[in-house]
């Protein structure tokens, strides 16, 4: 049976292009106003003095609220923010149907995929301190992976029946990009995927049983020609374990989360903060309506407030919408928040440029919901959008975004110095919403004056 690190791996499902909801102008003004602990977005003066008109802008409440209250969406929160200051931090619905709770602004939520791009900067700072390079081989930090083969062909059945030899490892530039070729188990479609839920790789005991289980595993394609969503940023996470002699928590907790004040932010809450944890739901057909989410990959929800039996860098930590904020605000400016210094320029600017080389971009299977292309590529554990016009985005340039399974989703503008934040609990999606897509375009469309 799955454990909470498989969970994890969910992280996939809202992947770059989800949306979130939203309330009324009078409700956001009333939000803004409320000061979290650790706030260092400052509240706007009004939504008009960083450049929005706020009658266009209160489309996207309508949007998001009504969401919530068709019953699509128990409940949620987006911030939008922009030149460091808060235009809108807004709460819907209830962070639990069942005990009617309502979403507050410090609710906690199960992240999983957006897990990846926080693994991405633990990695940039061993980076910058010489302890990796991009064409590195891979085996160099993790010596199981010497004797990895490569599918070639399988059976009706989904059973591999000829392997091949590693034509050159897989680099850490491929592991950060999702082009090196390992399976997820997300899915069983995949002879390889499939390997990975029968082999439990995600339900390891700890990353390093997590490494030795994905040893046993063909790659799906050998590195460098193909990409396909994987368990490359769990990978990264035991890297980073083997580089410095931490525990992979406490390594983002003293590098990233404590510094950046980002207090709610770790793989589980602990039992002070347990009652903040939002519910989780998914969709039942039969009775046409959300339901508390039972399992997740054929196995158990993992309890969230405890530790969990491995730290998954793909998936596995929790978080608050303004702990996120204040991660995204440190993208958006080159390495830093607060006059604390977590990246140089270069190393975000290098995160932010597409690595997938132009043959696998205009050939990548789309496996995750997506299709990366001359206009949206990916970078070093975002997605990052080339040419927003080709890509029929009304964002900026230069955008880098991610989701996570339960329909969380966030994306950073340096063209417009915007960030936004989305988050719901719904695994699987939003019932055929869109919410992230609908959160750009609903955004920008009241960013009349950007030049403010």
């Amino acid at each position: 049976m799955f454990r909470r690190s498989i969970r994890l791996a969910a992280a996939l499902g809202a992947i770059a292009l989800v949306a979130a909801p939203a309330a009324g102008l009078a409700q956001s003004k009333k939000a803004v106003a409320v000061k979290a602990p650790a706030m260092a977005l400052a509240p706007a003066a009004s939504p008009e003095s960083l450049g929005f008109d706020a009658n266009r802008l209160a489309k996207l409440d309508a949007y998001m609220q009504g969401a919530v209250s068709e019953g699509r969406v128990a409940g949620m929160t987006t911030l939008l923010a922009r030149h460091g200051k808060v235009v809108a931090f807004r709460t819907y619905g209830k962070s639990s149907l069942e005990t009617g709770k309502p979403m507050t602004e410090d609710a906690i939520f199960r992240i999983y995929s957006m897990s990846k791009p926080i693994t991405g900067v633990a990695m940039m700072i061993l980076f910058e301190e010489g302890k990796w390079r991009l064409d590195d081989p891979v085996t160099r930090y993790v010596p199981e992976f010497k004797a990895l083969k490569v599918m070639v062909k399988a059976d009706k059945d989904g059973k591999i029946t000829e392997v091949e030899d590693l034509k050159r490892p897989p680099t850490m530039r491929e592991i950060m990009s999702h082009t090196a070729g390992f399976g997820y188990g997300l899915g069983d479609e995949h002879p390889v995927d499939k390997l990975y839920r029968e082999r439990k790789v995600l339900a390891a005991s700890n990353l390093h049983e997590m490494i030795e289980r994905t040893a046993t595993i063909p790659l799906m394609y050998q590195p460098g020609t193909n990409w396909s969503y994987s368990s490359a940023v769990d990978i990264q996470g035991y890297i980073v374990e083997r580089l410095t002699g931490q525990k992979f928590g406490d390594f983002l907790a003293q590098r990233i989360f404590k510094p950046l004040k980002m207090t709610d932010t770790g793989f589980y809450t602990g039992d002070a903060k347990a009652g903040r944890l939002a519910a989780v739901y998914a969709f039942d057909k039969d009775k046409g309506k959300i339901v508390e989410a039972k399992e997740l990959f054929s196995g158990g929800m993992p309890d969230y407030t405890k530790p969990p039996a491995m730290e998954s860098g793909g998936g596995g930590l929790v978080s608050t919408t303004m702990d996120y904020a204040r991660f995204s605000q440190m993208i958006l400016n080159k390495g830093e928040l607060d006059g604390v210094r977590i990246l140089s320029p270069a190393s975000v600017e290098l995160m932010g440029t597409n690595v997938i080389p132009k043959n696998v971009l205009l050939n990548t299977n789309g496996s995750v919901g997506l299709r990366f292309n001359e206009a949206v590529g990916f970078g070093l554990d975002f997605m990052v959008v080339n040419d927003a016009r080709k890509a029929g985005t009304l964002q900026g340039d230069g955008s880098l975004s991610w989701g996570g399974a339960a329909g969380t989703w966030f994306w950073v503008d340096p063209t417009n110095d915007l960030i936004f934040v989305g988050m719901i609990q719904r695994m699987g999606g939003t019932g055929g919403d869109d919410l992230g897509g609908m959160a750009r375009t609903l955004t920008y469309q009241a960013l009349v004056h950007p030049e403010k």
